[in-house]
């Protein structure tokens, strides 16, 4: 029953494994260490990857699309200077037909979330207090499904109507203000607009906190003086990484500046990048390495099975049978040095959640045990040890059996 229901292949691969059992714990355990340092590593490196772009992206939006820069013109032509060209002011502009505009660009494969958005300087006057602020005008319903402002809410709530203002933490304590007061908005022409503070929030940064500020889109286009109009389009994409390919066809379809987080934040993009390099680096080698034990193994066990594969040989097992038994020596070496390294990945994962906390108990960063990442590990480690015993199978299937059992 036993060899009825067992290829000849496996019986023979099995028995090799049982007799050289020191070698197969010591390539299994190799194995093993190689699997677990690639599952923790890209776990650990893929949460942090998430936790910056969360972090980053939380407070802004994917790509942004603005209005046309006013181009430098020629102030003077004479004999001496051919032109003299002048920088010109880039003063507030709206975005020609932005309500057709959202649509169309809502409608794009990849979209998300698509929200206007009006925003300039403005004073913030509290008694004989003052202080210059960035403000920010806004639709509530779709600029909060881009920047998660209702979660940085300390004080109060995310409301903005008409006569609603949200301040920064430090801000509100420079003027003195709090949830309930009025503030005292002016524009550049002196225009005041007298608004109530209905939330305090706390974007992580003392700076930004100290001159931002939001308002509903209508209160901010009066301000600013820009009726019906918007100075820029916020907008989500369900990839992040596909930010500026979108951001491209914007541009080509509509013919609008789309600038994604990609470039604009080219600097933090790069850093993302290198990680994701120095994760594939690190994955390469140490796959390299695992390769090259289970090779050697395989190559000895070849070496010190001359004999009996000699003898298998002149019984009339063909030379595709001892091929396959090294091929699936080092498929299962592979496949079980990946199942042990999984748990032991696994296990690392969980103690780095458990031991690695920030002051206030939290982890450090939430980690995922994604079954992709556990699956992949399994596949390329199986496939690394057919691999690596492609060569010593050939050799032991090229053995001629009477040199190897005089041998």
């Amino acid at each position: 029953m036993y060899k009825t229901w067992i290829p000849f292949e496996w019986i023979v691969a099995i028995r090799f494994l049982r007799e050289g059992r020191l070698q197969t714990v010591f390539i299994l355990t190799g194995v093993a260490i190689g699997v677990g340092v690639i599952v923790f590593m890209s776990a650990l490196l893929a949460g942090l990857q998430s936790n910056f772009i969360q972090r980053v992206l939380s407070a802004q939006a994917h790509i942004q699309l603005l209005p046309p820069k006013e181009v430098t013109r020629s102030l003077r032509e004479d004999s001496v200077n051919a032109a003299i060209v002048q920088p010109p002011l880039q003063r507030l502009k709206s975005i020609d037909q932005w309500q057709a505009l959202q649509r169309q660009i809502g409608s794009m494969p990849g979209v998300l979330v698509v929200a206007p958005v009006v925003s300039g300087s403005a004073l913030a006057v509290r008694g004989s207090a003052s202080r210059a602020i960035s403000l920010t005008g806004v639709e509530p319903e779709a600029y909060f499904q881009i920047v998660k402002l209702p979660e940085k809410i300390v004080f109060g709530e995310p409301r903005l109507t008409g006569q609603d203002i949200l301040i920064g933490l430090e801000l509100g304590s420079d003027l003195g203000v709090g949830v309930g007061d009025k503030l005292r908005v002016t524009n550049a022409s002196g225009e005041a607009f007298t608004l109530t503070v209905s939330g305090v929030f706390d974007l992580g940064s003392k700076g930004a906190n100290q001159r931002s500020t939001f308002v509903a889109l209508r209160t901010a286009q009066s301000l600013l003086g820009l009726p019906g109009g918007v100075t820029s389009m916020e907008v989500t994409v369900r990839d992040v990484y596909a930010a500026e390919i979108i951001a491209q066809r914007i541009s080509s379809a509509l013919g609008v500046q789309a600038d994604s987080w990609i470039k604009s934040s080219a600097q933090f993009f790069a850093a993302v990048s290198a990680q994701t390099t120095a994760n594939t680096a690190i994955r390469f080698f140490v796959g390299l390495s695992v390769a090259f034990g289970i090779a050697s193994v395989l190559v000895v066990s070849v070496v010190q099975k001359s004999r009996e594969i000699g003898i298998l040989r002149a019984m009339g097992i063909s030379r595709g049978q001892i091929l396959r038994v090294f091929l699936l020596q080092g498929g299962v070496l592979g496949f079980g040095g990946a199942v042990l390294g999984c748990l032991v990945g696994a296990g690392g994962l969980v103690l780095w959640q458990r031991l690695a906390l920030n002051a206030d108990g939290t982890p450090l960063f939430p980690l995922v045990l994604d079954p992709n990442l556990f699956a992949l590990a399994l596949g390329l480690a199986s496939m690394t040890g057919l691999l690596a015993a492609f060569a010593p199978a050939l050799r032991a299937a090229r053995l001629n059996p009477v040199e190897a059992i005089r041998g």
